[in-house]
């Protein structure tokens, strides 16, 4: 359920206010809670920052009324761009590296988009290359770039972040989320912070990923089949601030995968790898606070599922680790 109860003028409005539902497998003591954000109309989170950037362009003049926007993005922020797009008279077009999610592409496609793919191995640093100079060839057009674009993490910052305090009664102790641009988890570390300084703020990512190395660890890159979160290259993630981050945490793919399965099996959660990763890294994170390992403000912890698992079903998500085609 949502808590949408009357008529609303546009699927735009749908937006948000997505549910906040414990972890069954988190401690009693501590418990976690998710933010399902596949109840969005796009079924992803990314539909909060297409809706919030869009409108904000086009108040502000950055983008011309029917104008185009073009983004690199592995899928979900093409569909919640492309999702908004329609509705406010906007062209997308969408730069998206080969090996992501062919569910996103065809989806993306059907809201009116037009997709580019480019090379696997150029990874989102080509992507976002290639997207710049589409833009530049043509008129109104602009790159409204996630991985750096302040509106990212303030889309997250306006919803997100007082979304999860109105539910816990600003009882959050710990907040833990997947970094992909970071856009989600600085919004909401950015507005827990200013409630409780103390609050606890964990970054996750898979192991092999590099965001670790911002916060002075030791990390070897390598090649990870979580799809969503992450990165090899930091210097293309703006905005990811380590001053609001106590620590990350990097899952390993076979955890991700195993969790994937048991969020399924147990608890009913068809999601995907990003958020497996995050339930683990949270119900870790709970565990530390329930042993005195850990001081938070409050014995609760807050985290998000960006989507759902049906927009992997092709890779053998719930398959075997080996034939998981991340």
């Amino acid at each position: 359920m949502t808590t949408h109860r009357e008529p609303v003028a546009s699927v735009l409005d749908t937006i948000g206010e997505t549910p906040l539902v414990r972890v069954h497998a988190s401690p009693d003591e501590v418990p976690v809670y998710a933010k399902l954000e596949s109840f969005n109309p796009g079924a992803s989170v990314k539909d909060r920052i297409g809706k919030y950037m869009l409108e904000r362009m086009l108040e502000d003049g950055t983008l011309p009324e029917g104008g185009t926007v073009v983004e690199p993005t592995a899928g979900n922020t093409g569909i919640g761009i492309a999702v908004a797009a329609g509705q406010l008279g906007v062209e997308a077009v969408f730069v998206v590296p080969e090996r992501f999610s062919v569910e996103k592409q065809q989806l993306m496609r059907a809201l009116g988009a037009t997709v580019v793919n480019t090379p696997t191995d150029d990874g989102m640093g080509g992507a976002i290359q290639r997207a710049h100079a589409i833009a530049e060839e043509m008129d109104d057009a602009v790159v409204p770039q996630q991985f750096s674009n302040p509106l990212n993490a303030d889309a997250h910052y306006a919803t997100t972040g007082p979304e999860i305090f109105d539910a816990l009664e600003g009882e959050v102790g710990a907040v833990v989320a997947g970094c992909g641009t970071a856009g989600t988890l600085m919004g909401i570390a950015r507005y827990a912070l200013e409630r409780n300084p103390d609050t606890h703020v964990v970054a996750v990512e898979p192991a092999g990923s590099l965001y670790a190395t911002l916060k002075g660890d030791d990390s070897e890159e390598e090649a990870y089949k979580t799809e969503g979160i992450g990165t090899h290259d930091p210097a293309t993630n703006e905005l990811f601030d380590p001053e609001l981050v106590d620590e990350v945490v990097q899952i390993p793919d076979r955890d991700a995968h195993a969790e994937v399965q048991r969020l399924a099996r147990e608890e009913g959660h068809l999601v995907a790898s990003s958020a497996a990763a995050a339930s683990l890294a949270a119900r870790a994170v709970a565990g530390r606070i329930r042993d005195g390992e850990l001081d938070a403000p409050h014995d609760s912890v807050a985290t998000v599922f960006p989507d759902s698992s049906e927009r992997y079903l092709s890779k053998g998500i719930y398959g075997d680790f080996e034939s998981w085609d991340g």
